[in-house]
């Protein structure tokens, strides 16, 4: 293999990037191919290592950076299968999304720096994926993190947009101290931090602190892949554009983490308290997230909330010592989940609004984005976990990783004894994931019906949409599309090509000698039990989501006319009847909290941020009343003092000869008195 292949993967979006910084105002005629053509020869190049890798193989190239008195800095690339697959993905969604924002955005005065950021987004997170020092991994983590917080307020003029970036930076800054001080610990035990020194240093008992340490890496992955609790900021972060939304979730950032725990998966093996807590991280997130999807009214949060329970499946699978099965589902994911957010895109372009409950309103939805309408219904039974779709393949590799945890026959493949991963982890695991294919299943099935197949109302049209649901979170994009053209065709054939692996890719870890043999080798085929199980609750979901639509349907056709009001709002009809909403009777007493995620938010407000804004406060009136009395007071003590003297100063020598004389008598005077 030329060995300049695998670098040019990451360099080429980054000076993409650069060139786009650089000449996108003079020359903005140069900025779409400035956009995609970079990205897309980095996918092709991608490709092409991982064809030239082939299976069982790994590339190593490394540099010394500098040495620093203790573990020295390389520059240092690592190629194996799971960085080819990857790398792969991100390189698909990549060019995707810059096609499809070529269109998306293609009125914006600020494409340029969007598109620039896209690409720099890229680079940093190739850069995560063929790193071979854990320093250089550094590097690409924040970088990603940097470009997140400038992609999410791209609509800086809107206060959503402005405080959704915001709180994504500081969130995940949150948990990238602890992930900083993990790393600096597993340098220091091993040595080195060559990620293949530290897999050394860990297979042979060098690390001195292997629970600590997988505790404070856990604590970044938790704030990169918005696990619980630090999962708060990927909802809103729907602020967002659209097309950003689908990087996000289905290539970079999110990714990260997973794939980060997936290359040090002998360290945290060592610790069974680190899969215990990731085991019940992954599954608070995942019953969470689904019950939260369940409730949302903005499409595009729906997804949101179903990206962090899929995140909380990898997560789980991980914990079940099993790196092949969670790797395995999240490239599955990120095809479906790209083609997810594209064709939303798609669907609010047209609509003119992201609420489902407004869709449900418009007549001819359906028919008036069949691209979208098609390929969101295959990404959504994808999600859902019916074959022969690739989610079903991927989501029982991880019930099969769960099963064989919970009964003491971890899949680690080689990596650890089957022992190192504790039969509670995996029994976790396995209960929440066959609860939340249960829940991801109802509330695809809501949002499909909802959004699709409401009833329409006379006179709402994409030029006068209807309102979106009272009180429930909303982060509408500004939107400048015209609702009488059609989508054009960037918007729509990046659909079908992330169609072909969401239909396709599962197939590929049905023989040994395909997927599995780019990964460790060990078997992804699902088991008879647990694909009967997940088969049967993605059904049941189904059953029960149609049931309870069904059901408020015809609710809704008896009750009075007026009976439900929604306050007046932009846009006529001014007065409206909610549409059948199948979450509000399946949830119950559980919708209103769902809606605003448990109050999670309110209560980190309640903790965290109204102390931290009072003690600002306090520090501010101390600084201001206090501190700078004191220094205006010695300035005011030091005119006064000017201001006696300078009064002394007359100039007339009769005035300084009396006080001499007079100043003379006082001390003659007070000499005499004193003797």
């Amino acid at each position: 293999m030329n060995l300049a292949l695998p670098v040019l993967v990451p360099v080429l979006p980054a000076l993409g990037a650069v060139a786009l910084l650089a000449t996108g105002r003079r020359a903005p005629g140069f900025a779409r191919p400035l956009a995609i053509l970079p990205v897309a020869v980095s996918a092709v190049l991608a490709l092409v290592v991982a064809l030239q890798l082939g299976t069982g193989q790994t590339l190593d190239m490394a540099t010394r950076l500098t040495p620093t008195g203790g573990p020295d800095l390389w520059l240092a690339f690592h190629l194996d299968g799971y960085s080819s697959l990857i790398s792969v993905l991100v390189g698909l969604v990549a060019t995707c999304v810059q096609v499809y924002s070529t269109a998306y955005l293609k009125d914006d005065p600020r494409y340029p720096s969007y598109a620039a950021l896209v690409s720099l987004f890229t680079a940093a997170m190739f850069l995560v994926v063929y790193s071979g020092d854990l320093i250089v991994l550094l590097v690409g983590w924040e970088i990603m993190g940097i470009c997140s917080y400038f992609l999410i307020g791209h609509h800086w003029e809107t206060a959503d947009a402005r405080s959704a970036s915001l709180k994504a930076f500081l969130v995940t800054k949150l948990g990238d101290v602890p992930f900083l001080f993990g790393i600096f610990l597993l340098g220091a035990d091993a040595g080195t931090f060559r990620i293949d020194g530290v897999l050394a240093a860990a297979g042979e008992g060098r690390l001195g602190h292997p629970t600590l340490t997988a505790l404070l890496l856990l604590a970044g992955v938790a704030g990169k892949s918005a696990q619980f609790p630090l999962h708060t900021w990927l909802p809103d972060a729907m602020a967002g554009p659209t097309p950003v939304s689908a990087l996000i979730h289905a290539a970079t950032m999110v990714a990260a983490g997973i794939y980060l725990v997936a290359r040090l998966m002998p360290v945290f093996l060592l610790s069974g308290a680190a899969l215990v807590v990731l085991s019940v991280m992954a599954a608070v997130t995942m019953v969470g997230s689904a019950l939260c999807a369940l409730a949302q009214d903005d499409l595009k949060r729906v997804l949101a909330y179903s990206t962090v329970g899929q995140l909380g499946y990898m997560a789980g699978a991980l914990a079940s010592g099993d790196r092949e099965a969670a790797v395995f589902h999240l490239v599955s994911h990120g095809a479906f989940k790209a083609l997810l957010f594209l064709a939303a895109g798609v669907v609010i372009h047209a609509a003119h609004t992201n609420s489902i409950s407004a869709m449900s309103r418009m007549p001819g939805l359906r028919r008036r984005v069949p691209d979208a309408y098609w390929t969101m219904g295959i990404a959504l039974v994808a999600l859902v976990g019916l074959p022969p779709f690739s989610g079903f393949f991927s989501k029982e590799a991880v019930f099969t990783a769960a099963e064989h945890a919970a009964t003491g026959e971890a899949l680690t493949n080689g990596l650890a004894p089957a022992s190192a991963v504790p039969t509670a982890a995996g029994w976790i695991v396995l209960i929440s994931a066959g609860l939340t294919a249960l829940l991801t299943a109802a509330y695809a099935t809501r949002m499909w019906l909802v959004a699709f197949h409401g009833k329409a109302v006379p006179g709402v049209t994409p030029a006068a949409p209807a309102a979106p649901e009272p009180g429930a979170p909303y982060s509408p994009e500004p939107d400048e599309a015209d609702p009488g053209q059609a989508e054009p065709p960037a918007m729509r054939w990046p659909l079908w090509v992330l169609a072909v692996p969401t239909m396709a890719f599962g197939i590929t870890s049905l023989r040994t000698d395909w997927l599995p043999a780019l990964l460790d080798g060990g078997s992804l085929r699902p088991s008879t039990a647990t694909a009967v199980i997940g088969t049967g609750l993605a059904v049941a979901g189904i059953l029960i989501a149609y049931a309870a639509w069904r059901s408020a349907t015809a609710r809704q056709a008896v009750r009075p006319a007026g009976s439900e009001r929604v306050p007046e709002q932009a846009g006529p009809p001014a007065v409206e009847s909610l549409p059948a909403d199948p979450g509000r009777l399946l949830l119950g007493p559980l919708h209103g909290p769902a809606q605003h995620g448990f109050g999670v938010d309110r209560l980190y407000s309640a903790l965290f941020v109204r102390p931290t804004a009072a003690a600002a406060r306090l520090v501010r009136f101390l600084d201001r009343e206090v501190v700078e009395t004191y220094v205006r007071g010695a300035g005011d003590g030091a005119n006064l003092l000017g201001w006696l003297v300078r009064r002394t100063q007359t100039g007339n020598a009769q005035t300084y000869l009396s006080a001499l004389l007079a100043g003379a008598v006082l001390l003659a005077v007070l000499v005499a008195v004193g003797s």
